[in-house]
This record gives C-alpha cells, sequence and structure tokens, in this order.
C-alpha cells in the first residue's frame, strides 16, 4: 500500500487545470517510454471538470491521442446516448476534440447494448476486455493503467463502490455489476478495489465542502469497507487532489506544507 500524497489547490477551478496539467504530464512521459498509454477516467463534476480543463489546455496537443487507451472506473448502466453516462459526458467535455483512435476508448456497456438489462453479464464482458488487454507483466487480470482517477463522494464512495454494499467487499473480480446504489441510478458497472489498486498511480479528486467530512475520514485510517476510498491506492503512487474547502477538515498532521 503507498501512503497517500496530498495536494491542495486554492479552489475546484485551479485544481481541474493543475490536474489537467498533471496528466498531461504523466501520458506524455508514458508514451516516451513506452509508445503508448493507459488512463482511467472517472465522472461527476470533479471528473468532468478535469477533462474540460484538458480540453482547454495548450498543452493538450503534446499528447499522442491515438496512442492512449481510455477506460471507466464506473458507469451508470444506462441506454448508449444517455445524457447521465459517464462516457457521454466524457466525449461533451473531451473526447470529441481530440483525435483518439476508436478502438482504444473502452467506454463500459449500456443497457440496450449486447448484454440487454443484464448488468452482471456486462460486467463480465468488461472484465473480460481488460484481462484481453492486460500483458503477462501486468497484475490481477488488467492492464497496468498508468493513472486510474476516482471521485471521492460525500459518503466516500469511489467509482460505484459504496460503503457496506457487496461491491466494496470483492475480492477476486475485477468489474461487477452493482444493484440497489443509494444514487440513482441504482444499477452500476464498477471496477473493484482489486482492480483499482492494479494502477500504477491511483488519483483521488475531491472538491467542495460536502467533500470535507469524506476526505477526513477516508484519510484518517477508516477501513474500506465503511469507506471505500481509503481502500483506493495505486502500485506506485496514491494522489489526494483537494481544493481548499474539501481539505478544511483534515487533521493538521494530514494537511501538506506547501499546497498551491
Amino acid at each position: 500500500m503507498t501512503p497517500p500524497q496530498l495536494v491542495v489547490h486554492r479552489d475546484k477551478e485551479l485544481m481541474a487545470q493543475a490536474a489537467a496539467a498533471r496528466l498531461i504530464t504523466r501520458i506524455v512521459d508514458a508514451q516516451a517510454a513506452r509508445g503508448h498509454a493507459s488512463v482511467v477516467l472517472t465522472g461527476g463534476r470533479n471528473g468532468n471538470g478535469l477533462l474540460a480543463a484538458l480540453a482547454a489546455a495548450p498543452a493538450r496537443d503534446a499528447v499522442d491521442w491515438a496512442r492512449l487507451d481510455l477506460w471507466w472506473g464506473d458507469e451508470r448502466f444506462l441506454p448508449e446516448g444517455d445524457p447521465e453516462r459517464n462516457v457521454t459526458q466524457a466525449r461533451e467535455a473531451l473526447l470529441d476534440a481530440v483525435p483518439l483512435d476508436p478502438a482504444r476508448v473502452h467506454a463500459m456497456p449500456a443497457s440496450d447494448g449486447p448484454y440487454g438489462k443484464d448488468v452482471d453479464e456486462a460486467a463480465a464482458a468488461y472484465a473480460a476486455e481488460l484481462a484481453a488487454a492486460a500483458g503477462q507483466e501486468d497484475h490481477g487480470g488488467v492492464p497496468a493503467f498508468d493513472v486510474l482517477m476516482l471521485g471521492v463522494g460525500p459518503d466516500t464512495h469511489v467509482a460505484s463502490l459504496f460503503p457496506e454494499l457487496p461491491a466494496v467487499r470483492e475480492t477476486e473480480r475485477t468489474v461487477v455489476g452493482v444493484h440497489g446504489a443509494p444514487k440513482p441510478p441504482p444499477v452500476r458497472v464498477s471496477l473493484t478495489l482489486p482492480a483499482i489498486r492494479a494502477a500504477r498511480e491511483v488519483w483521488l479528486l475531491a472538491a467542495g465542502e460536502d467533500k470535507a467530512e469524506a476526505a477526513a475520514i477516508a484519510l484518517s485510517g477508516a477501513g474500506e469497507i465503511q469507506a471505500p476510498a481509503a481502500g483506493a491506492y495505486g502500485r506506485s503512487r496514491t494522489l489526494w487532489l483537494l481544493d481548499a474547502a474539501a481539505a478544511s477538515q483534515l487533521p493538521r498532521a494530514l494537511y501538506p506544507p506547501a499546497s498551491a
């Protein structure tokens, strides 16, 4: 388990811009080292804010978009094109504006796709797609994602892993169908903690006063079943990116001495 590093920014706009710049650098470095990069996207206001900031960043063209694989940490199990789907929002924020290889954009299945309303079969299919992309040197049946981004919910959920629900307890499967999520829609597809922990770097995004208690709980030694964000960490780095409001309840011992 890698100990978390914290960066606290003045406000959510600056956080999004700085995170976008950080992500560009990480992708470019990975592509220079191995010829390609792999990133897991997150939805929500902070994930979409980062993508919008990336779209507006002058340095975005430093990325070789055709050599970037995009995956998702979770998805609402809704019809293709539904405005509430994370992939739909990501396309509007960034993806439609950059020259991605469509074969390397790995959206999670929709509820009107080949698996119909069977969310568990849809989850198994995404797990198989991840496994097919994994190399022999990769961990746990998924590619070694260069960066896996997660938004942190006010209840400490990450992806669609909610406190105390079965999905957060999963120790073997990499992708699960989620039934009865406490926020709509109730049916979702989600990576599990084992899949998340296979990433080289995990970045957790939290902005706003409504995330302050969740950040404090997750960073203060809570268990992952009660606080799923506490169980999200990368193999080489775990980075919490917060604005001042989300960091407002952190113990002073955790607060980084030099934050922007």
